[in-house]
């Protein structure tokens, strides 16, 4: 599997390609600023990008779906929750597959109501779900911290500690972390009651 990520700077968004070497097909995650790098990188490793997939429909990271899906012919994929159009819509649990590559879709809405994470071998992008030390914020449209409480402690923590985790912004430490270190490390991934947790994210 071939995998690369992309920092815009400024934003700080983080775009990811997936690419499966054998059949020579790709997938992009929020494209967000990064399409010219995309490209050079597609013709790099000699990559077909078939799908664009948003962890989320907010504006800095679908920017750049139109000219991406355009120059390319690539679906884009969105949660059916999502409040604006895409080629294919996607639920929870739905398996995207590229050849040798299974990608799944786990719905983690709280951050945004169509909010998804994606996981694939070792690996879990969190879009905005979970940041390195951090997680996304709940007082913009559509947010709300007990939805999200019941995404990151229902689903998310309880996934497998070696998990590689690449999310949505560079807004930690680093770029990237593992589930294990942020659940010793992350101060939002501390015990809390869900009563505990919405108070802690109105703060």
């Amino acid at each position: 599997m071939i995998f690369r990520k992309f920092i815009i700077e400024g934003s700080r968004n983080i775009a990811y390609m997936i690419g499966d070497e054998k059949s020579g097909k790709a997938v992009v995650v929020d494209p967000s600023g990064a399409v010219t790098d995309i490209i050079n990188m597609l013709q790099k490793e000699n990559l077909k990008l078939i799908y664009i997939i948003n962890t989320h429909a907010h504006q800095d990271h679908t920017a750049g779906n139109n000219e991406l899906a355009s120059q390319t012919g690539a679906k884009i994929m969105m949660h059916e929750a999502a409040n604006i159009g895409g080629d294919i819509k996607l639920k929870d649990g739905e398996i995207v597959k590229i050849d040798g590559i299974n990608i799944r879709v786990i719905h983690t809405p709280g951050h945004t109501p169509d909010g998804i994470c994606l996981l694939l071998d070792n690996k879990i992008l969190t879009g905005d779900t979970l940041f390195v030390g951090e997680c996304g914020r709940t007082d913009l449209p559509g947010g709300d911290p007990g939805i999200l409480y019941d995404s990151l402690f229902g689903k998310i923590i309880k996934l497998d500690d070696n998990l590689e985790v690449y999310p949505g912004h560079d807004y930690g430490e680093k770029p990237d972390s593992t589930l294990e270190y942020e659940k010793k490390h992350n101060y939002v991934l501390k015990p809390r009651s869900k009563e505990e947790f919405i108070r802690f994210m109105r703060e």
